[in-house]
């Protein structure tokens, strides 16, 4: 009887396997490339990565949670798994996909694979990133902004898309399209965010809101640099600075960073995928002063081989200092890579630390 390959085990392995091409282990997990957004199997003929940008996954789902496509030329969802625990998995992912009503239980999906009901669960978010009504969620948001993108009318969309009501939808849309699906259907135009720019002590600030909560906090050294990024980042949206209006946002800001107020409770209005919003919730609970390893908040979110990808997450927070992606540090207590550059890293974490022992 033939064996079947043996499946890599660690991520070291995995990438002995992507390196050498080995098609012998496609199934058993895919590779995800943070610079360009693609996973692929490992036996995919494109240009090998750089390992710092490799990121690994056992499911396609996964990293497609994660916010990654799949590759064209190799069509890594298409590829069976070794493993029959993993395809049992894939199949309910698959089952999932088509209940287009309401989520099922966790029984159904049991007896589906095998498994009992937490067994299930934590098989399926331990390798998919999320529980198996929040893939349900995900996908059916996915499917209201594919119908408002074809022109389809709100209430006609949300229905389609199997939303019971549209309180229930508009309950949701704010942290899953960062706007109302009316706001989204036009491509996000209508969109109003008001920014203003101060002096702070790491040097200028630039804070942007529209009327649910805050869509940007840069820091810079000059504010032509900060409105290109801010239009950069919105491109779709009006955009207008508002010197004056903007206080009930920069005043806590400026308080928190002066180490007046260690602890920031503001409204957030941006737009994220699953796995952003699991990355920047962790983020939001590292305490005041202190700091954790881009392992350790891949561990908090139960996705420890995705270290990469909560790199890259980081490195995309349009809401610096609110969501303290600077309490992040290498493994070794190394500072690295931060948007607003590593010495203001550097002095955002001496002020909160000087702030804590006080």
């Amino acid at each position: 009887m033939e064996q079947r390959p043996q499946q890599a085990v660690t991520d070291e392995d995995r990438w002995r396997a992507v390196a050498g091409r080995d098609a012998d282990l496609d199934g058993a997990f895919v590779f995800a490339v943070a610079t360009t957004g693609i996973y692929c199997r490992p036996s995919c003929p494109s240009r090998r990565p750089k390992r710092r940008n490799v990121s690994f996954y056992a499911l396609p789902e996964g990293a497609e949670r994660g916010g990654f496509r799949a590759c064209k030329r190799c069509r890594p969802q298409d590829t069976r798994s070794p493993d029959p625990r993993i395809d049992a998995l894939r199949r309910v992912c698959r089952f999932i996909e088509s209940c287009d009503q309401g989520p099922p239980t966790l029984r159904t999906l049991g007896d589906m694979a095998g498994l009992s009901p937490h067994h299930l669960q934590r098989s399926f978010k331990r390798l998919v990133g999320v529980t198996p009504r929040q893939y349900h969620d995900a996908l059916r948001i996915e499917r209201l902004k594919s119908f408002l993108r074809d022109g389809d009318r709100v209430t006609g969309a949300l229905f389609e898309a199997g939303y019971g009501s549209t309180s229930r939808l508009y309950e949701k849309a704010p942290s899953q399209l960062g706007m109302t699906p009316a706001t989204y259907a036009k491509g996000g135009k209508g969109a109003v965010i008001a920014y203003a720019i101060t002096d702070s002590p790491l040097d200028r600030l630039l804070v942007g809101a529209t009327g649910r909560g805050l869509a940007a906090v840069y820091l810079g050294d000059d504010d032509a640099g900060l409105e290109a990024a801010l239009r950069a980042e919105y491109p779709a949206a009006d955009i207008r600075r508002d010197d004056h209006g903007l206080g009930r946002w920069i005043e806590p800001l400026l308080a928190h960073l002066q180490g007046r107020r260690p602890h920031l409770e503001l409204p957030l209005d941006v737009r994220a995928t699953a796995f952003q919003r699991q990355v920047w919730e962790a983020l939001r609970a590292i305490p005041y002063g202190e700091t954790r390893s881009y392992g350790q908040i891949a561990a908090a979110i139960e996705r420890p081989r995705a270290v990469r990808a909560v790199a890259r997450a980081c490195a995309t927070n349009p809401v610096s200092v609110v969501v303290p992606c600077h309490r992040v540090i290498g493994a070794t207590g190394r500072l690295s890579g931060y948007r607003w550059g590593i010495e203001r890293k550097k002095r955002l974490l001496e002020a909160e630390k000087a702030g804590a022992d006080k």
